[in-house]
């Protein structure tokens, strides 16, 4: 099986997942594997735009993931129940704008793109859990490996706390995970899209053989780094399917996560089926050969001229139909990123990733210069095509002016807002079996509403739904609190509030984020023994970026506790105190909080 990208962005613009298309398995020569012609203009990474992103966050299961932190620019989106996140205009790098995915136990999921004006990102972006392969002592050093068959070796007294660069001689633990070059949902995992800054400067599109995310945290969660000076030794195995193509000696990359870039440092040498490098630090790291690229866009329209949204595309080499990258229209049509120069390419149009049957198909070449195929038209007939009409109203039966409307389809969710009077209508494509069974839940905004999930079957042509009332179910979300007297409150969808952790630590937090003065505030609550109506002891309340402790006991009282991706509800009154200031200052907190449970 051949590297192929699935399940990529939707809706979106292809943006530059299309730089997969040259990364799934283009065949390199081991004696020439660079191309020759030069790139001497350095990338502008200076020039920002406005810009606006959204998407869905998902685990290593594919289920979605409430809670996680997004940021783009100074946006920052707590995702909701059904992973989703969503960011509106935000200044950002054009040629590299940068979203990052944080949650607990989880490797950061980052996702670079090329901001356009007027086009909106799209990402589903699955999360890597920080699973330890590993622990050794920093004095004598030691070696460990993950499952997948990534290995590192540490020498000894190589070890630092990476906040100051003091040595550390106990124990270290490693988190890591070998990302599968081959595997199916790499562009969903991996981070960034696949271009990096070579030891010139210059941009280039990459050839991945194979990527790696490490962590190292001391006894007490420290995080750790290789002391200057000294290196570990990384082997990472070359999967089987890509093993023949892999060059004698490639370079390696490690991960930018403020640029979104990769960034190429030293090389690794093939081993039977492994790769071999030293590496000075870690964070992600990836073995590549550069390439240069050309930027392609196309827009995909139905028979009637109507832009297609969501639509499935693939680009593949002639003759290798493995060998190829996918992604998703947009919502008018649109897909465009970067392709590789001087190739024969196939384009095919799908309803979604797991259907067989190409709605369209055209070759096209490319040259050194970029490439437009303009408008192309599939030729979709009664067969093929789904739209979606139907109307949400409040509890009060008043159209949802407010809201959006959620659509679980092929295992995927979709999102799309309504108008002014409440109505809906979302075009799809059916694969062939001319019919689609769906879930539709409708949520109002402002009344913190949204419906029981409607199950209904999808037919070619004009589908009218039975209206949908957003009412039944409370959506209210809140944590409300005063100190000596001031009021404070996190209310979404202005502001973001979430409960983190991964369902086995002793304590969970729960936090809020304010969008329009960046407020924030956190706090950490005993999880044993949590229940309806139990007393869970307050650990920490952190406010304004000041740290509080309890100066006597302070306990949470649970007033509502529903299952996992239902709410958690309290409140607590009590005396904290803090060690910053000289002498220490007691605080009178009042706290009152209604979050949707992430684990």
């Amino acid at each position: 099986m051949m590297r192929s990208i699935k399940n990529l962005f939707q809706p979106v613009i292809l943006l530059f997942s299309l730089l997969l298309f040259i990364s799934c398995q283009k065949e390199i020569s081991d004696t020439n594997p660079i191309p020759t012609e030069p790139t001497n203009e350095l990338p502008d990474l200076s020039t920002k735009v406005s810009s606006s992103v959204s998407g869905f966050v998902t685990d290593e299961n594919d289920a979605p993931v409430l809670g996680a932190i997004v940021t783009m620019g100074a946006g920052s989106f707590t995702t909701d129940k059904y992973g989703y996140f969503e960011i509106k205009n935000k200044d950002v790098v054009k040629n590299a704008a940068v979203v990052t995915v944080s949650m607990n136990g989880y490797f950061k999921g980052i996702k670079t793109y090329i901001a356009e004006a007027g086009k909106s990102a799209f990402f589903r972006i699955k999360l890597i859990p920080k699973t330890t392969a590993g622990t050794f002592s920093a004095t004598a050093g030691g070696e460990v490996t993950s499952t997948g068959g990534l290995k590192i070796s540490f020498p000894a007294d190589a070890i630092a706390v990476a906040a100051n660069g003091s040595a550390y001689t106990g124990t270290v633990n490693v988190a890591a995970s070998w990302i599968n070059p081959t595997a199916a949902d790499l562009s969903r995992i991996m981070p960034g899209d696949l271009r990096g800054l070579d030891e010139n400067g210059g941009l280039k599109s990459l050839t991945t053989y194979g990527m790696a995310a490490v962590e190292m945290t001391g006894a007490g969660g420290e995080l750790l780094q290789i002391v200057s000076g000294k290196k570990a030794t990384m082997t990472m195995p070359i999967p089987t399917a890509i093993l023949a193509s892999a060059p004698a000696s490639i370079p390696l990359w490690s991960f930018d996560e403020t640029k979104g870039l990769w960034k190429q440092e030293g090389s690794a040498s093939k081993t039977g089926n492994t790769y071999v490098g030293d590496v000075s630090h870690f964070s992600f790291w990836n073995c590549d050969v550069p390439n240069n690229y050309v930027h392609f866009d196309c827009t995909v329209l139905d028979n009637a001229g109507a832009p297609v949204p969501f639509a499935f595309v693939k680009i593949s080499v002639v003759g290798s139909p493995y060998n190829a990258g996918y992604g998703y229209t947009d919502s008018t049509g649109y897909t465009g990123g970067a392709v590789p120069n001087n190739a024969q390419l196939l384009l095919e149009v799908y309803s979604y990733y797991g259907c067989g049957t190409a709605l369209y198909s055209q070759n096209f070449s490319t040259t050194s210069v970029n490439v437009s195929l303009g408008n192309i038209t599939l030729n979709t007939g009664t067969t093929d095509m789904a739209t979606i009409t139907g109307t949400v109203t409040s509890c009060s039966q008043a159209p949802v002016t407010n809201g959006y409307i959620i659509m679980l389809k092929d295992g995927q969710y979709y999102r799309q807002n309504l108008n002014s009077a409440g109505e809906y209508e979302l075009s799809t494509i059916l694969c062939n079996t001319g019919s689609a069974v769906v879930s539709l839940i409708a949520e109002d905004i402002a009344q913190g509403e949204q419906s029981i999930p409607l199950t209904y079957t999808l037919v070619p042509g004009n589908n009218a739904v039975p209206n949908i009332q957003a009412c039944g179910v409370s959506t209210s979300e809140f944590i409300n609190y005063t100190i000596d007297g001031v009021n404070y409150s996190y209310t979404p969808p202005s502001d973001s509030v979430f409960m983190t952790g991964n369902g086995q630590n002793t304590n969970f937090i729960l936090g809020g984020f304010s969008s329009t003065n960046n407020n924030t505030v956190n706090m950490s609550i005993t999880n044993t023994g949590i229940a309806l109506n139990s007393l869970q002891p307050v650990i920490s309340f952190q406010s304004l970026q000041v740290p509080l402790v309890p100066l006597t006991s302070v306990s949470a009282t649970i007033t509502e506790y529903g299952a996992v991706g239902q709410f958690i509800a309290g409140n607590f009154t009590g005396t904290f105190v803090t060690q910053q200031q000289t002498p220490p200052v007691n605080y009178t907190v009042t706290c009152s909080f209604r979050v949707r449970r992430t684990f």
